[in-house]
């Protein structure tokens, strides 16, 4: 990868709009109650409009969910790994306790529609790794880690681990999640000496 990842929206203002209702009747009614109909008229837009654009309501949610975390995908650039990692895993549980609902909504879609399934690693997966990519490659260029350090294994880490505690109803994660995950987990490591 080159360059640190931008933070460039896909979509018209009309369809951003129209992404910023659907995310706003999500966490008010619950996905199952959400209607390509309801976003349609709460944002004063033509049923056509929405239903051109997004034939699905699993299609609307998804993209509503990932234009919702869209500044998420722009890698920090504190100068240490450790503080990037943190500030990392703060906007992840920033975003994961504001979408909880719709973090769970999304996931039984992807269970049930191979395409929306793609799309979500074309467009969720693919732009979180390149983050983490991007931070542990600044923190190889600064010699805290050894290249060989950078396994995909861990590049799922930080934000599965807080998705996964953000979906569990009972169980939310917090700011003392993210930092052990940083310094018990993921610290020790990307800074083991490898051979």
């Amino acid at each position: 990868m080159s360059g640190r990842p931008v933070d460039a929206s896909p979509w018209t203002p009309r369809e951003a709009e129209l992404l910023a209702v659907t995310l706003q009747l999500l966490q008010q009614n619950g996905y199952d109650r959400l209607t390509l109909d309801a976003v349609a008229t709460t944002a004063q837009a033509s049923k056509a409009t929405v239903y051109r654009r997004w034939p699905t309501k699993a299609e609307l949610v998804l993209a509503a969910f990932i234009e919702g975390i869209r500044h998420a995908a722009v890698a920090p650039d504190t100068g240490t790994l450790r503080e990037d990692l943190l500030q990392l895993g703060e906007t992840i549980l920033e975003h994961c306790n504001q979408h909880a609902a719709t973090l769970r909504a999304v996931l039984v879609e992807l269970s049930n529609n191979p395409a929306l399934n793609e799309a979500f690693e074309h467009e969720f997966i693919v732009q979180r790794r390149a983050v983490i990519r991007y931070v542990l490659e600044q923190a190889v260029a600064r010699g805290e880690i050894d290249e060989a350090a950078m396994s995909d294994e861990l590049w799922d880490v930080l934000p599965g681990y807080l998705i996964f505690r953000s979906i569990a109803q009972n169980r939310p994660p917090t700011a003392l999640t993210v930092q052990t995950l940083v310094d018990e987990v993921l610290l020790p490591s990307l800074t083991r000496r490898i051979g």
